[in-house]
This record gives C-alpha cells, sequence and structure tokens, in this order.
C-alpha cells in the first residue's frame, strides 16, 4: 500500500477519500429512501465516487511514466485531486440537502454550486490535457504500453468533452423553472433507466459516451497488459481506431434520442463496422512477429522535479 501512495500522493489520496465516500454513499442506499429526478438520492454520488477512484488510480499510475515536464504534470494531477474533492464535496453537500447537484440553478445557491461544479469540471479536463501532452513527451520502453497510455488519455479528453454537451439547454427547456441542461435526449431526465448505470431506457442518454470514452483511458492499456508479448504497437492502434468508433457510434445513438439497449438498423450497421474493423485489425497485428521484450526500468516516482 505504501508503494501505491508513492504514485502520486495527491491522487492516490484522493482515490481513498472517494473509496470511504463510495462506502458512505452505499450506505445511504440502504437507509435513505429519498427519490430524486426519478433515482434513489444516493445513487449519483455512488456512481461519482467509484468512477472517481478508478480515474485516480489510473492516472497516479500513470504519472509514474513522466519523464518530461514532470513538475507541471504532478502539478495538474494535484489540481484534479483537488477539483474532483470540490466537486464531490457539492454533490454530497446537495444530496444532504436534498437537492439536484447537476443542471440546478433554482436557487441563488443551487446556481453558485453548479456553476462552482462546472469551474472543476473544466479545471479537471484542461489538467488531464496537460499530463496527455507529458505523456506523449515521454519516451517508453515498451512502445505499444506507452501508446496506449497515450491514446487513452486521448480518447478520455475525448470522452470528458462529451459531458459538455450535457448543459446546453434541452428543447423546450424553460430556465425558469430551475434547471438547465439534461442527459437525456428526446425524453425528460428522470424517466425508466437501466439499474446499474441510471442510463435511460426510452430516449438517448449522453452518459453512454461519456462514459465509454472516459474508460479508454483503462481499456487500452488493459489490452496491451492482456496480451503482454504479443501486443504490438498496430494492435493498439487498430483497438483504439475501434474504440474511437464506438464512441462516435453511441455519442451519435443518444444524439438521435435513442436508448442505448434499443438500437436501429443504422446503429446496428454502425457497431457491426466497428466489430469487422477491430476484429481484422487485431488479427492482423497478432499475426505480426511479436517485438522483443523491453527491458525493465525502475519505477519513477512523479514528485515535483
Amino acid at each position: 500500500m505504501t508503494r501505491l501512495l508513492r504514485w502520486h500522493p495527491p491522487l492516490m489520496l484522493f482515490s481513498l477519500l472517494m473509496t470511504a465516500l463510495a462506502l458512505l454513499s452505499a450506505g445511504g442506499l440502504l437507509v435513505d429512501d429519498r427519490i430524486l429526478a426519478g433515482s434513489p438520492i444516493w445513487f449519483k454520488p455512488f456512481k461519482f465516487s467509484v468512477s472517481l477512484v478508478v480515474y485516480g488510480v489510473t492516472l497516479a499510475w500513470m504519472l509514474t511514466f513522466v519523464t518530461r515536464f514532470r513538475r507541471l504534470a504532478w502539478w495538474a494531477g494535484t489540481a484534479i485531486a483537488v477539483a474532483g474533492s470540490v466537486e464531490m464535496t457539492i454533490i454530497i453537500t446537495q444530496v444532504l440537502r436534498g437537492r439536484r447537484s447537476h443542471f440546478n440553478v433554482a436557487t441563488a445557491l443551487d446556481a453558485t454550486l453548479y456553476s462552482v461544479m462546472a469551474t472543476t469540471i473544466v479545471t479537471l479536463w484542461a489538467m488531464h490535457a496537460i499530463i496527455a501532452v507529458a505523456l506523449v513527451s515521454t519516451r517508453f520502453e515498451d512502445r505499444a504500453a506507452g501508446l496506449a497510455i497515450r491514446l487513452g488519455l486521448g480518447l478520455a479528453l475525448v470522452g470528458l468533452a462529451v459531458g459538455f454537451l450535457m448543459t446546453q439547454p434541452a428543447p423546450g427547456q424553460d430556465p425558469a423553472a430551475g434547471v438547465v441542461g439534461a442527459h437525456s435526449v428526446g425524453v425528460p431526465d428522470g424517466g425508466p433507466y437501466l439499474a446499474a448505470t441510471g442510463w435511460s431506457t426510452t430516449g438517448g442518454d449522453l452518459r453512454v459516451p461519456h462514459f465509454v470514452g472516459i474508460h479508454a483511458l483503462q481499456v487500452l492499456p488493459l489490452v496491451v497488459l492482456l496480451l503482454r508479448r504479443r501486443a504490438n504497437t498496430a494492435l493498439v492502434w487498430g483497438a483504439a481506431i475501434g474504440y474511437a468508433g464506438l464512441m462516435a457510434l453511441v455519442t451519435w445513438q443518444a444524439l438521435r434520442g435513442q436508448p442505448l439497449l434499443r438500437p436501429d438498423a443504422a446503429t446496428w450497421a454502425g457497431a457491426a463496422a466497428v466489430l469487422a474493423w477491430t476484429g481484422a485489425s487485431t488479427t492482423w497485428a497478432l499475426r505480426r512477429r511479436p517485438a522483443p521484450p523491453a527491458p525493465s526500468t525502475p519505477e519513477r516516482e512523479a514528485v515535483p522535479a
């Protein structure tokens, strides 16, 4: 545990805090029966906490590889930990108040808290971009792993940006009603949803591409980890292009107001194309001669230079 904390202490401590909040939120789901916007009031902080644990640990691990702009990257990671902590503080505060945290401008206090959250998200996005630049500038001895990390960071940056689409007023939405923005497309927020995710089952949901994009951060490095010596840069490029196609597909589906589990013929055709590309590129890449194993390197700590 001590070794893991040394990856990037602020991000790792942030991840421990989010773990505690996830447990708190799970307890809230068991003992608090309040419903807000159609779902249990503690569901959102639970999902956010779990997601931020995975995000924080992944970034902390990636920062151990940085060799250029180390000080800047370290502070960017610290800023992400602070921004995430502020956002979760506001989400928990609004839960305790029995109020919506996102899109809520009903009162001056609600609007102020939502504005602060918007600032934390923009900050997180910008700091993520700085870390991506630092890792693009880093030379990796394992080229496949390095490429997976870089492309994962880039796709996650796009996935984070999808969240900004949710902040736009929905068609027919009256700001005077106190809500500006929505997760769902074509239907109001708060309708029937998938139990595990909260995604709408009657309309499009922008949280789907948001989720898919963000988790490129884990998926692409995991491809390299699972295939080990068989992994190569061609495989990573193929997987990344396929993943980008999937993200584009579910974004297109959501913007058309189509539920994730009720695809039409056009969506099925897009899914078939993505699957065909991914399968073909993976098969071709794995048939190539594997690269020689990279020499081991000592772990580097992401600390200010």
